[in-house]
């Protein structure tokens, strides 16, 4: 059913985006970037969270982590990261395939910055093995997101 949303989200709104369906799973940053050809840092990885009473889906680069303090200015709360019966019945999507896409009701969705470096990302299509190739903007504004800085870059191997 969940594929089936983002399938008819993207035919009502951009019916030149298609669902990419792999035979591998794509369920993971690691395996998304694999059965997609793509930098890890270029998947445009989902994440479920509360902020207080708020429930929102924060997409970011595949690399990058929340930074809670960034996140707790912007928001004046930590986030809490939902469990996976949560993400389902709040997005309707699989963990592994949760994207901001079809989602059954209105939810609050924010793209972080480090989405911006790249002109095309690989978000999940709400299944463990399917995606879409989508520029970070084109994304942001089908899902009327709002652009916020609360990533947190990966640390250099090596760096302390």
């Amino acid at each position: 059913m969940s594929l089936e949303s983002v399938r008819a989200f993207f035919a009502t709104n951009a019916p030149d985006i298609h669902v990419i369906i792999t035979e591998e799973s794509s369920a993971t940053v690691p395996l998304a970037a694999a059965a997609h050809g793509v930098a890890p840092e270029q998947i445009a990885k989902t994440i479920c969270v509360r902020a207080g009473e708020i429930i929102a889906l924060v997409v970011m680069s595949g690399t990058s982590r929340l930074d809670n303090r960034k996140f707790r200015d912007r928001f004046g709360a930590k986030p809490r990261m939902l469990g996976g019966d949560d993400v389902v019945a709040i997005t309707g999507h699989p963990v592994g395939g949760v994207c901001p896409f079809g989602l059954p009701a209105p939810t609050p969705i924010y793209c972080d910055v480090s989405l911006l470096k790249f002109p095309e990302v690989v978000p999940a299509a709400g299944a463990v093995n399917a995606a879409v190739r989508i520029s970070p903007d084109r994304m942001a504004d089908l899902t009327a997101a709002t652009w916020v800085d609360v990533g947190q870059d990966p640390v250099p191997d090596g760096a302390a």
